[in-house]
């Protein structure tokens, strides 16, 4: 199975599957003598575990991680730093009834098509699961990234059509759907609720805002800051869209409207959200994902089983009505992955 590592210089490699033993992380290039302890990574696996509250999945995981490699004497070694988060709350017979049959919108289809072979046990390698080992490994980037004054925060947007209409970062923390906007947080948890209780789901928007990356960080032409970004986004599964700045609306604006003019104290705006040519401007990166709406759900739906046989389906199981209160930490993770490597790229042009 090819697909398993990101990253060229700032590497890592996921392991595990939903109801195996196990979930974790390989983690190379780390920079030595940094010193980091388990404490500040589950922080960020606190913030992705399930079960949290009223809109995320019930499934209960501690996700506590148990550091195997990498380290002495509570620094980093800069050899391959390896973490593991056991799985120990796996219901594998509520999937019982879907061993033969294909959950619509779900990775089933198209893992068996390409491997043969699936474990349909909360599917597998498929599953929200196999994002806790990026997340780990993104607390790693996070880290080296505070030594380089880079900090970042991503949020929810909007839920089912509502939209955050005020920024209160404090408030992201506060609410259970991690929105911007405390008003907009109670109707969109309203909301979910009520989705789940007929056994139906919705999606969202998350965006992210990463500050003080230095102008000039960034490989051009193909391996682009902001293209590497869209890569990790949409290497999550739930992702299907991500647009920087001002991003779609971009299509509707004039160039004279949508060129960042500058002066001497810099930039007058950020309609390029902080990228330009695939490197950094010095200003805030700021783009958004499309996240789309939970594909496992309770609504008797049409489908096929292995055999092609048509037949009807509802998914049993523990999900998330909304994935975007638990994709937050992914995509921060994800985008320190990638600002980590894309440094470490630059430092090695100018050795």
């Amino acid at each position: 199975m090819a697909g398993n590592s990101f990253g060229q210089v700032f590497k890592i490699t996921t392991f595990g599957e939903s109801h195996g033993p196990a979930v974790g992380v390989i983690v190379d290039g780390v920079t030595p003598g940094v010193e980091i302890d388990e404490a500040y990574i589950q922080i960020q696996l606190d913030r992705r575990k399930p079960g949290q509250s009223t809109v995320t999945s019930p499934r209960k995981e501690s996700d506590i991680v148990h550091i195997l490699s990498g380290m002495y004497e509570g620094k980093t070694t800069g050899t391959p730093l390896c973490m593991m988060m056991h799985n120990h709350d796996m219901q594998s017979s509520a999937y019982n009834d879907i061993q033969h049959a294909f959950r619509p919108g779900h990775a089933d289809f198209t893992y068996l098509q390409k491997y043969g072979i699936r474990d349909h046990r909360g599917s597998g390698r498929a599953s929200g699961r196999e994002t806790a080992g990026r997340v780990a490994a993104g607390a790693v980037a996070r880290k080296l990234l505070e030594h380089r004054g880079v900090s970042l925060v991503a949020y929810t947007k909007a839920i089912g059509g509502i939209h955050c209409e005020t920024f209160d970062e404090q408030e992201i923390e506060r609410n259970a759907v991690r929105a911007c906007d405390p008003n907009a947080a109670a109707a969109m948890v309203a909301k979910i609720e009520a989705l789940a209780a007929v056994g139906n789901s919705c999606g969202g928007i998350v965006e992210c805002r990463i500050r003080g990356v230095l102008p000039g960080i960034g490989e051009p032409v193909f391996d682009k800051l902001d293209a590497e970004l869209a890569r990790a986004m949409l290497s999550i599964g739930a992702v299907k869209g991500i647009e920087f700045g001002a991003g779609f609306a971009a299509a509707e604006m004039l160039g004279s409207e949508h060129n960042d003019q500058m002066q001497a104290a810099g930039f007058i705006s950020n309609h390029a959200g902080g990228i330009i040519g695939g490197i950094s401007t010095g200003e805030d990166i700021i783009f958004r994902v499309a996240v789309k709406p939970t594909s496992s759900i309770s609504v008797p739906q049409q489908t096929i089983n292995v055999s092609g046989e048509e037949q009807s389906i509802v998914t049993e199981g523990r999900h998330d009505p909304c994935i975007c209160p638990r994709i937050v930490p992914i995509i921060e993770a994800m985008a320190c992955l990638v600002l980590e490597d894309q440094f470490k790229r630059h430092a090695a042009m100018h050795h």
